[in-house]
This record gives structure tokens, sequence and C-alpha cells, in this order.
């Protein structure tokens, strides 16, 4: 007889190998024909609900590693939290508009210049929409769920109906107004651009050191001074207008080789040494508040006098304390020359080239060839002090990575003046899961100007604002209804089709426009407008405002969740958030940014191709998203071997429950009559169900997947499960002890395959399968299991921490003794435990007898002793040729006693 043939081995269908790229992708189907998003809803229904709202990604390119990373972890949130008892809705999101489509339209040899606006915008929207279908194939192979077939796109009309509207709301309540200002510019985009697209990288660049002479000393200085000033921008030297000096500052005039100069007296010895000249005595010193409203003559405009100004953001840390002001250029010149009156000049254009008022010298030539010439200009005509150059961290267009300059132009903004303080409470009111975004977002509120919305693109939602014939605009809830209207109708596309009048009211009159002309807004407006006001999309599908969650990566703060703010707030008067969640960025393996011309970048598609989303996933949940992540071959290498052992240990447990082995119905075994060894792993099973529950609506997916590999590898596979390898193989089918065993994993594969289901979504539903329950088609239509109370579980936990330590010391033992070629396998040993009565007591109760079960050996002889030790003797007996195990009382052919009832009966 072959004892083989006898003994009841693992029956499962559930393969070892993943096969997960040639698997998943049958799964998905079987997901689509039974749609499984709406499925996964319906099986929550009446549950309390709970809404993640989607920052929608940019339509332009396949998703990459982080935005990879970004949806599986959204998925995680929502699967997670509905298995939590949550009802949740998600409707994915698409950002549409904007200068990347305008500019990969270009790249694909269209000439917006040469064909009607409204045929340019047709071809955008054409592109979009075959972006987002990549994406969304992408998204679904990843195995994320989501209502893909009403999703909200920005291009929509409905959607720029909404956001029509909410434009409207803020205009009448007096938050949107038309200015002139110095903004971000991009010359190489020919458009302003928001603060959110601004990086800071090195750029050298000259600076100089130039002398304004004295015009006008006003009775305080003598009239042959000079003031020098500092710059790192040299091309805006013909629009400066001012000087501005710290009030509290004391400042010197030093008499010198080349003239009285004046600057910060701390600074003489410095400053004098940089341009290479002799201090000849300080003649004055001054309190920069006594120079107010001095003049001084321009260095190339002697009939334009430069005034004199105070401002506190004059520091004393760089320069000479005499900071040239141009308030066309910059933030704070602008508003220290509101003080003063001054205009905010500017004579740059805008591809970033000198005008005419600049003066013949320098028409026409971009700002970084102007620098040059401004130097030499300046050295010509003996002002220019010193020349060098340095590197600093200057602002960049951050999609082209080129240099922006500030530039005034009339642009549209909204005030966040008005609303400031109200901002600023509703940060307050929210829930931050990153403890420092809240002191991030308030910071960026706090001292954030006015945000410009507008835009000279074409690409994009219009201004929805038409001017009268003395170019005041009309902001009438009347006109923007119609508009919105129209909008909603038609699409974006009929402001560029239609004339003017057809796009007001019908008879509109307005007393400004006495000859009836008007005309209409050629600006689009800031993209951050069009995915800020996305909350309105949870209103039109019924849902409530504000969203329980908003979660992107930590660059938003100064994006979505801030554009997102100010819009809610503005509108609903509270902001669209309860909570925050934000992620780091996703580098290489070695931490770098990853970059195609470095050649670094992972895309998931090839991640997803080669291992399978799961892998992907997985490698989602094991990483601390809060921060920066790495991902690489060895990253992808480690976790791959993670999903082995998650898998094999599947498929040992499945093999021993199988339908005609196990039916839970009949064969499971009450709590009240398992072994304490089996209660106790009941205990941790709950215990685990416990801590995944909580991490899980925590957002600590690392803890869950911490939590799950723990067990599954140290409590089960290296553990329960080898030890009862003994009792499932070689026990009768029926016993009480293998049904015991059986009852135990059974319920770990049920609560396994639930915890791991958020994450590991397709190999969860290939082991719900293989899994004989009827609780749902899917495990993704079940809840986690409730976290139970059993009333011995300390005690249990107590007993086997104790058991547990001796465990220890017999298995190095055994690894001692094998080392030493005493025993070849485990079954080959008997063990002499020198212990205490208590151990000895503890062990045989608990255990029931079976401590060399427990320990898989053969034999085990207790001795008492004060002091425990453990010693390895090779067992004395009958090898049984069908359990392996060593015993004294055997049958003619060697079964042993249990063997032989096993068979007989």
């Amino acid at each position: 007889m072959d004892y083989k043939d006898t003994l009841l081995m693992p029956k499962t269908e559930f393969e070892m190998r993943g096969n997960l790229p040639t698997k998943e992708p049958g799964i998905l189907e079987e997901w689509e024909k039974n749609d499984h998003y709406n499925q996964i809803l319906k099986a929550h229904e009446g549950e309390p609900l709970f809404v993640l709202h989607d920052g929608p990604p940019y339509a332009n390119g396949n998703l990459h590693a982080g935005t990879g990373m970004n949806r599986v972890i959204k998925d995680i949130i929502n699967r997670s939290h509905a298995m939590n008892g949550y009802y949740t809705p998600f409707f994915p999101g698409w950002d549409t508009h904007g200068l990347p489509i305008e500019n990969a339209i270009q790249k694909l040899g269209v000439n917006r210049k040469e064909m009607p606006v409204s045929d340019f915008r047709k071809k955008c929207e054409e592109y979009a929409y075959e972006q987002i279908e990549i994406q969304k194939a992408t998204m679904k192979r990843l195995g994320t769920i989501a209502d893909f077939d009403h999703p909200y796109i920005t291009l929509k009309k409905e959607f720029e109906s909404r956001q029509i509207d909410a434009f409207a709301k803020m205009a009448l309540d007096g938050l949107i107004y038309q200015g002139l200002k110095p903004i971000y510019w991009s010359p190489a985009s020919e458009t302003a651009i928001a603060d959110s697209e601004i990086v800071y990288i090195d750029k050298k660049d000259p600076t100089i050191f130039v002398a304004f002479d004295v015009l006008d000393g006003k009775g305080v200085l003598e009239g042959d001074e000079r003031f020098v000033i500092w710059t790192t921008t040299p091309w805006t030297i013909p629009a400066n207008l001012a000087i501005c000096l710290n009030e509290a500052f004391d400042y010197a005039v030093v008499q010198t080789e080349k003239g009285k100069l004046i600057f910060l007296e701390k600074k003489v010895d410095e400053l004098l040494a940089k341009f290479g000249l002799t201090n000849q005595g300080i003649l004055k010193t001054f309190k920069g508040k006594e120079l107010e409203y001095i003049t001084v003559k321009h260095p190339f405009y002697p009939e334009r006098p430069s005034l004199i100004i105070l401002g506190t953001h004059v520091t004393d840390e760089d320069g000479t304390g005499c900071v040239h002001t141009a308030p066309g250029h910059g933030a704070d010149d602008f508003f220290v020359g509101m003080k003063y009156g001054l205009k905010a000049y500017c004579p740059v254009d805008e591809k970033g080239c000198m005008m005419k008022e600049a003066g013949d010298f320098l028409e026409g030539l971009f700002v970084d060839d102007a620098n040059k010439v401004v130097g030499q200009k300046l050295d010509e005509l003996g002002n220019l002090m010193h020349l060098e150059f340095v590197t600093h961290s200057y602002p960049h267009d951050e999609r082209l990575k080129r240099p922006i300059i500030f530039r005034a132009t009339v642009q549209w903004f909204a005030s966040i003046d008005k609303i400031r303080e109200r901002l600023l409470e509703q940060i307050k009111s929210v829930r931050w899961e990153n403890e420092w975004g809240e002191v991030r977002l308030f910071n960026m509120i706090r001292d954030r100007g006015d945000w410009c919305i507008s835009r000279q693109r074409l690409w994009g939602l219009p201004i929805p604002i038409i001017y009268n014939e003395d170019n005041t605009p009309i902001m009438e809830k009347e006109v923007f209804e119609h508009i919105s209207k129209l909008i909603y109708e038609h699409g974006s596309n009929i402001w560029f089709e239609s004339d003017v009048k057809d796009l007001l009211p019908e008879g509109y009159t307005n007393p400004k426009s006495p000859n009836g002309e008007f005309r209409k807004e050629k600006d689009i407006m800031d993209v951050w407008f069009d995915s800020g006001s996305s909350h309105n999309e949870l209103e039109a599908r019924g849902l409530p405002y504000p969203a329980d969650l908003y979660f992107e990566g930590s660059d938003q703060y100064r994006g979505w969740f801030n554009s997102s703010l100010i819009i809610g707030t503005a509108i609903h008067g509270q902001a669209p958030y309860k909570n925050v969640l934000s992620h780091g960025y996703v580098c290489d393996s070695k931490g770098e940014k990853m970059s195609k011309s470095i050649g670094n970048v992972v895309n998931p598609m090839e991640v997803i191709n080669k291992l399978g989303a799961d892998i992907f996933r997985l490698w989602a949940t094991t990483v601390d998203f809060k921060q920066d992540m790495r991902i690489g071959d060895e990253n992808l290498k480690q976790v791959s071997e993670q999903y082995r052992k998650v898998r094999n240990t599947f498929k040992f447990m499945l093999g021993n429950v199988h339908v005609e082995d196990f039916d839970p119905k009949k064969d499971r075994i009450s709590y009240e009559n398992l072994t304490p060894v089996d209660q106790y792993m009941e205990v941790l099973l709950n215990d685990v169900v416990k801590t995944v529950r909580e991490n899980y609506m925590k957002f600590d997916f690392l803890a869950v997947a911490g939590a799950l590999m723990n067990l599954m590898t140290n409590e089960l596979s290296s553990y329960y499960l080898d030890f009862t390898k003994d009792i499932l193989y070689i026990d009768k089918k029926d016993s009480l002890r293998r049904r015991q065993v059986q009852t135990v994993i059974w319920d770990a594969i049920d609560t396994l395959a639930k915890c791991w289901a958020p994450s590991l979504v397709y190999t969860m539903d290939e082991v719900w399968s293989k899994f004989g329950s009827d609780e749902a088609k899917s495990v993704h239509y079940t809840h986690f299991p409730e976290v139970k109370t059993y009333d011995n579980a300390d005690a249990l936990k107590e007993t086997f921490e104790k058991m547990h330590e001796i465990r220890v010391e017999a298995l190095k033992a055994l690894e001692l003794a094998r080392a030493d070629k005493v025993i070849g396998k485990p079954l080959e040993a008997e063990l002499i435990i020198e212990c205490s009565k208590e151990d000895e007591t503890l062990l045989t109760d608990t255990l029931q007898g079976q401590v060399a079960q427990w320990l898989i050996v053969s034999k085990v002889t207790f001795k008492e002793a004060d002091e425990r030790k453990i010693t390895v003797t090779p067992a004395q007996g009958v090898v049984c040729p069908r359990c392996w195990n060593i015993t004294d009382n055997h049958a003619e052919d060697g079964l042993c006693v249990r063997c032989q009832h096993v068979l007989n009966d």
C-alpha cells in the first residue's frame, strides 16, 4: 500500500504562480460585465455617506508613477471605507483646459494663428478626450473603481456653465475686479501664470550696483551726492521710478574717488571694497526717514526724476539698503509705489522684449539680452559702480522650466483681501491628516496677494465679461445668467463663434453704451479656477457640500487645495472639504526625481504588464505615501517577494478547506470547543481585524500591510500552519481536532481576504472565487469582519507569550543540533526539556499533551529543574511510513498507533 495516497493533502485550483499580467484582465472584464462599481454601491445602500472628491489629473499623456500611486491610494480609501460600512460614490474628474494641450496640439503641426479660434479649440477638445480615454484605461487596469461612465470633465458644457455661475456669484459679491498689477508673466507662453505654476530654479544673472545722482536734495542734501542701488535684474532699470529706503536704518554720505556716495552706514567698508574705492571720510549720516521725497536723476532719462521713498520691505542683509524700485515689475515695488502715487510703468511687451519707451538702444531686445546692454550703457555714463555674476534662486514656469518676469498688465483678479479672515478661519476648521498641512496653507493664504485669474490664451473658459463703449465691464446678474445658459446649451465655443450682441439678453441696453456698441473679453480663466470650482459637481450629483476628503500631492497646498478653498468659501462661506490628506513625490529607487532626460521614469503600465497591477498596488500600500516614495526594480522585487508569501499562504489555506473537505455550515467548531492554541489564533485574527479597520480609517496603509504580513508570515506560515500540517494531512478527515484547525483556517481566509481586499483587489477576488463562502459573489461586496470580544483573550496572550519563549529556545536548540549533524529533520529529534513543574504543566495542559506535535518533533521528555535547559537527542524507535513520526508502539509494517486507527476506522 502506498501510504501517500491515504494522506489528506491540500487540494485547490488557486495557483501558486500569480501570473497576474495574464489573469487580471479577465477579472477586470468580469467586473465590467457585472457593473462592479454599482454592485459595490448596492451592497452599501443605506449606510453613512463618505465622499472623496477627486482632484482632476491633467488630460495630457498617460499616468506616470506618481499619478498611478495617487489613483491606487484613492481607490484603497474608497474601498476600505465601503468595507468599513460606508456608502462611497466616487466620480473621477479630468482637468482639460490650459496651455499644455495648446502646446501639444501645435507640436502635432496645428498652427493656431492660421485657423479660426473655434476650430483650434475643437482640436484641443478632441485631443483632451483622446487623452482621457488613455488615462481611463490605465486607471481601470490598475483595478480602481469609479463612476467612469459619468466623470466630471472641465471642458463639458455643464461644468463650464456651473463655473460661470461661480464666477458670477463672486463678481456680484464684489470679489472679482479688473486691475493693473505686476504679475508673474511667462514670455515663452505669452500669458500670465499662477503662483501655483511657479518653481524656483537656480539661475546665473548679472548683478549691478548703480549710482543715481541727486536732483533735488530738499534742503537735506547738498545736491552733489549719489544714491547707490543694487539689482539682479538690470533689464528693469529703464522702469525705475523710485529708490526705497528703510526709515529706521542709518545711511552714510561717504566721500570717494567717484564722488559722495549714499548707502547703509553699516556696509561702508564692505561696499567700498567691492567697488575698489577708498573711504575718504563719512561726511554725514541720516535716518532713512530724513531722506524721503528727495529726487534723483534717472541715468538713462534725465528728464524723468526718480523719487526717494520709504518701505518696510527694505532689509540690511543684501545690497546697499537703497532698493531699486520699478512698480511695473515687482509686487513690493508696486504696493509701495501706490502709496506715493507712482504708476505701474512697464516698458516690456508680452514676449519679454523691451518696448520703444525704453529707448532706441534697447528696443526689441529680450530681457536677458537687455541685461548686457543696460550694464554697458551705465558704464559708459559713469553710473555703473560694480558688476558681478551671481547664481540665485529665480522663479520659472513650472511646465516649461523657463524663467518668468514680473510684468504690470491689466488683468482680472479674485480678491483675497476681502475674504482672507474667513479663509483663515476655515483652514482652522478643517482636519489636516498631515499635521504640517494646516500651517502650510494658513501661511500661504495669510501672505498671498489677490489671485490673478485671467490668461491670455485660447483653450479655456472665457471670462464672461462684456464691456460698454466706455470700457467699463458689465457685471449684472441678468447678463451672467444669460451667458451661463448659452454655455450650458452650446458649450463655451459659442463665446468665440457669436457676435457680442448675441451673448447679451435680447433687447439689452446700457446707458454706458448709447450707440448700442459692446465688446467681449478675450482672456480665458486660469485653469485653477476650473478645478477649484469642481466642488460644484458634488451638488450637481445630489451629494452634500463639503466633501469628506480631498487627497492629492503635497504641491496642491499652493494649487488645488488653495484654489478650492478660495472659491468654495467665497460661494458657500465654508471650505469645500472636511479633511485634507496629501502624499509626497514618487522618486526613482535612488530617491532622485524622475526625468525623461535622465531615463529613470517608471511607467505604471510597464509594471502592470510585467508584474501585475496588484504588485503596483502592494508597492503603494507598503510605502509611507505621506513622505516622498521610491520605486524601481529593487523595490518592486522586494514587493513581489512579499506578494509571493501572501499568495502561497492563501494557496495552502485554501487547499485545506476545499469544498469537498470542509463545509462551514456543518463542520465548523464553535469558539468554546476549540483548543487553546486554536482560540489563540482566533484572538490574533480578531486583533488584526481591529488594527486593520482602525488604520484604514487613519489612512495608515503601511500599518495595515505590516499587520497583515506579520500575521501571515510569523503567526500562520511559520507557526500555526506549520505544526498543524501533522493534523491536517494525517488525522481522520472528520476528526474533531482536524475540524478545529480547519475552522481556524476558514476564519483566517475569510478575515484576511477581506482585510487585503482594498489593496490586492484582483488577487483577493481570485481567492474568494476559490473559497467556499456564499456570503457574496465577490469579496468586494462584503464588509470587514466585526471586531469580537473574547473573555479569555488576555489570558491566552499571557499564556502563549510564556510558551513562545520556550518554543524559541527549542527551535534554537534544534537548529544547533542540525548544524552539528546530531539530527537531520526535526522529526528525527527528541527534546529533553529540563524546566519547572509549572512550565511543564503550562505546555502539557495548554496543548492537551501534544507538545511534540506543537514543536514538530517526534518526542518530548520533561525533567524537573530549577533552570530551563533544552537538549536535542536522536529519537529512538521506528519511523512511521505514513506520518514520519518516530514512535515506540507500531504495527508490523511500522505504522504508528495513530495512523493505524485512522486507516482502520
